[in-house]
């Protein structure tokens, strides 16, 4: 295991392509954020808002990059060929598998911290100025806040089971355009055809299924009950759909050939 992870990693970061994607997780995530954080406003106490979740808004475009690079991870050694060297190499699948489910969780970790961080620090600077200020019941934002910290910790975790998801159905389709037409059908269709479907009770189940949806309610810190779906349990849903599709990919791994 010892040895496939660190071929894993050398292929990772050898590619400069992958460099420049993590990077743009980093750079996507914090600029969304900053400029959701720019335009929003609270002139008066009991605005509404949310200033936690509207900075880490950015994990919306962050999780695109995150989701190609480990389509890449895979799609890249199908089109190469480069698949069956590492299955001559490595012969047990299960240790491919799991070899590239730890090399990505670590880079992915790595990169959704620094963004996740990013974001907050700029939400604080930010936050005041345009009126998410303690006289509107919105003290500045810290880490020592419990639902802050939800939100912090949360939206990292989540960036990581995206990639996970995305591993997972790049090891069952195998082509890396269509496993990252699959991808982000599955994150950003589901939501939209809940809003398209007029009875509330069938809304509310979609959204309480939809990947996305489920999963980013984790940074929620204001109005938590009015949710289709609690944060700890959403971000579970996003696990099980994580967890089904590496299975999934695992065992195609281990059923054809490369």
């Amino acid at each position: 295991m010892r040895r496939a992870g660190h071929a894993e990693w050398t292929k990772l970061r050898t590619d400069a392509a992958n460099v420049w994607l993590l990077l743009g997780v980093i750079a996507l995530t914090v600029a969304v954020g900053a400029g959701v954080t720019s335009t929003a406003r609270c002139d008066a106490a009991g605005c509404g808002g949310d200033p936690a979740r509207l900075c880490l808004t950015g994990v919306m475009a962050g999780q695109v990059a995150v989701a190609v690079v480990a389509v890449l991870m895979v799609g890249n050694e199908y089109g190469t060929g480069m698949m069956r060297t590492t299955l001559t190499a490595v012969p047990r699948r299960l240790t491919v598998l799991s070899a590239k489910a730890a090399v990505l969780t670590a880079v992915t970790l790595v990169a959704a911290t620094v963004s996740v961080l990013g974001s907050l620090l700029i939400g604080r600077l930010a936050g005041p100025g345009r009126g998410f200020t303690a006289a509107h019941g919105y003290p500045a934002l810290s880490l020592t806040d419990g639902p802050t910290l939800r939100a912090a910790v949360g939206s990292i975790l989540y960036l990581v089971l995206i990639g996970l998801l995305s591993l997972g159905l790049a090891l069952a389709v195998r082509s890396p355009g269509t496993a990252i037409g699959v991808v982000l059908a599955l994150l950003f269709v589901l939501p939209i055809l809940a809003q398209v479907i007029a009875d509330p009770d069938w809304q509310r189940r979609v959204q309480q299924i939809a990947p996305m949806t489920a999963g980013l309610a984790v940074q929620t810190t204001a109005g938590v009950g009015t949710l289709p779906i609690g944060p700890w349990q959403g971000l579970g849903v996003l696990a099980l759909w994580a967890v089904a599709a590496l299975t999934a990919g695992g065992r195609l791994l281990g059923s054809r050939d490369a």
